[in-house]
């Protein structure tokens, strides 16, 4: 039987933040946004905080109504991935089986390894004690026979703890369980559940199969397997490449738009650091997609197919030729975020039929990859287009730091 470990960084950001700086330790603390920027939203916080009822996602304001001691502190996104990395290279000791599930988590198969270090409960409590003594943060481990359980485990103690779940205590700890702490359930996937009368996973693992089936297609199969802790999925080796399903970036602006060429502004910088991402991992994409939200928070999109590139110009033309479908300029309600992202992607540069006429593509990529190259060394800001400088209080919220991927 296989032996699954997840491990999840307590709080990653926050705890980062109270390592480098010792004096917010003991105080109530929250990485956020910028909110001079609109950006005020909170992306973590500490113990003590999320203590005061402080949540991930709300705004600034309504964080500091519960808790109004609340210190919040820029993010260093930097600094998060080089903390990540040395947390993963000590995963990486005991496994060559690492699947990365963010900056902060992780799958391990330790079940090649129990002979060196001990059965996956012994493994668990090793990697909380060397992380937090070498990196300076805690982190979370749950230790089960699927990756589904591991998470759940996971998720039941924190911070700085090791929960087992087994094939004999699974439906003791995990059927009481609300069924949308279940990975791959989602909200609107919850709410169907609910209205046939699941609302735990042990609701779910004893529902008839093709109940589900006609609710869900294949996903209700998978949900009722889950539950069931039956599982094929392996965790990934560590040097595997992994293919993302798209490439993207969103941002809010410091004020609403309505004119296009204040739109196409936006829409030409984030298809410059989407393109600039792609092209890091040699991808190219054959889908665009585009999405709009408004002043009043309602929000539209639209996606089509596109030639394979790595084009930022191209790629922002193609997204322009979207909105212009999109919205009218003057007579829509104002917009408040734009959010660009190439999907259908490629590494295989023989999947790419270009023709050999096809001189201004071939001129574009070389470009591209001389920006990058300029980039890297003086930041985003450094070379701009002229779209983008012509409309500089628009692309003022565009710093480097929010074009930095999230994912490892």
């Amino acid at each position: 039987m296989k032996t699954i470990l997840h491990c999840d960084a307590n709080n990653f950001y926050a705890s980062v933040e109270c390592y480098l700086n010792p004096a917010l330790r003991d105080k109530f603390v929250a990485v956020s946004g910028n909110p001079e920027k609109r950006h005020g939203i909170i992306l973590a916080k500490n113990q003590a905080a999320k203590k005061m009822g402080v949540k991930t996602g709300e705004t600034i304001w309504q964080a500091r109504q519960k808790c109004p001691d609340l210190i919040c502190v820029p993010p260093h996104f930097d600094t998060y991935v080089e903390f990540s990395n040395r947390i993963f290279d000590i995963y990486s000791q005991y496994t060559d089986r690492v699947q990365p599930f963010g900056i902060d988590e992780c799958w391990l198969d330790v079940t090649g390894s129990r002979r060196l270090f001990g059965d996956g409960r012994t493994i668990a409590d090793a990697l909380r004690e060397r992380i937090k003594k070498e990196i300076g943060v805690t982190i979370s481990v749950g230790v089960s026979f699927t990756k589904v359980f591991a998470k759940l485990g996971s998720d039941m103690k924190k911070p700085d703890a090791t929960t087992v779940i087994t094939p004999e205590n699974y439906r003791e700890l995990v059927w009481k369980l609300d069924c949308s702490d279940l990975l791959m359930i989602g909200r609107k996937t919850a709410e169907k559940l609910r209205r046939i009368g699941i609302y735990t996973i042990g609701d779910l693992a004893n529902t008839d199969v093709e109940v589900l089936r006609r609710l869900l297609g294949i996903n209700g199969v998978k949900l009722y397997e889950s539950a069931n802790g039956i599982e094929n999925d392996e965790v990934r080796h560590s040097y595997e490449k992994y293919i993302p399903k798209s490439v993207g970036n969103s941002t809010t602006l410091p004020k609403d738009v309505k004119r296009r060429e204040e739109i196409e502004a936006v829409v030409v910088a984030l298809c410059e650091m989407v393109a600039t991402r792609m092209r890091k991992y040699g991808f190219y994409g054959e889908g665009i997609g585009v999405g709009l939200r408004f002043n009043d928070l309602t929000h539209t999109g639209k996606q089509s197919a596109m030639p394979p590139t790595d084009n930022a110009m191209y790629i922002s033309d193609c997204a322009m030729n979207l909105i212009d479908k999109l919205y009218a300029y003057g007579n829509d309600l104002p917009v408040r975020a734009v959010s660009v992202g190439v999907f259908d992607l490629s590494t295989d540069a023989h999947e790419r039929q270009l023709s050999i006429f096809d001189e201004e593509e071939r001129e574009g990529h070389s470009l591209g990859t001389a920006l990058d190259k300029i980039r890297r060394k003086y930041g985003y800001g450094s070379i701009l287009s002229a779209a983008v400088l012509q409309n500089a209080v628009i692309c003022d919220g565009l710093e480097d730091s929010d074009f930095l991927p999230f994912k490892k």
